[in-house]
């Protein structure tokens, strides 16, 4: 008779992202009478799709027991990379004629551009055995001067209307970006919860030694792991710059760390082994909704970011008072 009353304890803690969007929803909607309307729910869910296509690949990671902090410059590169590709390929005439960087041409680049730093990420962890923190704070730097130099300090702009279609058109009613990010989503659900690759991820960030022991290849997890992190965080790239029609050198700073909190928030917990996707994507709407109804409030945005860190505090807390972490 033990068990049901267990189930319901784990159901409520499990629940708890959900509960903490639906009452923030209500307070946002008693505080303001702009907020509970279509206009302002679409434009939420735009906002919170460059976010979370970079906390996808942050849940990944830290499902792994890993950490990023370069997303944000990972996201600026690819932009730019997507950008200059668009305006001026390459600079060798031969391959420009021969791929004709068009819309696809350069969203390619950027992925690609985002899945070799990844790489990169993931090969310094495991070969050299870095710590994530520092490995992805120097990939971090990395990035940020290459943007630097591949922009020469500048925007890129008019990039025209068929790339600016991604991050402002709508198809279906539905905008372009929100379309990407749930296609995201849907894949990333299916690939953690129902692939060979989901199982291992889970095992290695539950009990590294252990998945070892067993024969899991774990430096193989986690180079993949980051490498998906790093061309969802080419995705990203791609639609900030087609939002903007340009692409900002100093674009995605502090990106990473809305990333963290969106996964942190949705019950992912930091020390690897425990959360999901729609955790985040619950993450992603609580930022999202606080962000907006702050906005719509006029609250001065350096609150807007204390306000943001006592929520990250508090998920936080809650998470390491749950029975299940109490009990690990």
């Amino acid at each position: 008779m033990n068990t049901p009353t267990l189930s319901t304890r784990d159901l409520l803690a499990k629940s708890q992202p959900l509960i903490a969007l639906v009452l923030m929803i209500i307070v946002m909607a008693l505080a303001s009478d702009a907020f509970l309307t279509p206009e302002n729910g679409w434009n939420i869910l735009r906002q919170i799709s460059v976010n979370l296509c970079l906390s996808i690949g942050m849940t990944l990671i830290i499902l792994s027991g890993g950490i990023d902090l370069s997303g944000g410059a990972i996201l600026a590169l690819a932009g730019a990379v997507a950008a200059g590709l668009m305006k001026n390929g390459i600079g060798i005439p031969a391959i420009d004629v021969l791929l004709q960087f068009t819309l696809a041409g350069a969203i390619v680049g950027a992925v690609v551009v985002g899945m070799v730093l990844g790489w990169f990420n993931g090969f310094v962890i495991t070969k050299f055995r870095i710590p994530p923190f520092v490995a992805t704070l120097g990939m971090l730097s990395i990035a940020r001067g290459l943007t630097m130099l591949w922009t020469g300090g500048f925007p890129i702009t008019g990039l025209g209307e068929g790339f600016g279609f991604i991050g402002t058109g709508t198809f279906m009613g539905i905008p372009m970006p929100v379309w990407i990010a749930s296609l995201l989503v849907t894949a990333f659900v299916v690939i953690t919860k129902k692939t060979r690759f989901g199982r291992h991820l889970y095992a290695v960030g539950g009990n590294e030694r252990a998945a070892l022991l067993t024969g899991l290849r774990v430096n193989r997890v986690k180079i993949w792991v980051y490498t998906l992190g790093g061309a969802l965080a080419g995705v990203a790239g791609v639609l900030v710059t087609a939002r903007l029609d340009s692409a900002q050198p100093n674009a995605g700073m502090g990106y990473e760390l809305d990333a963290i909190a969106a996964v942190v928030i949705g019950g992912t917990s930091l020390s690897g082994g425990r959360g999901s996707i729609m955790g985040t994507v619950l993450g992603c709407l609580i930022i999202g909704v606080l962000n907006n109804g702050l906005f719509l409030l006029d609250v001065s945005p350096f609150w807007q970011q204390v306000i943001k860190g006592m929520v990250i505090l508090i998920a936080v807390a809650i998470d390491k008072a749950s029975p299940r972490n109490r009990s690990d």
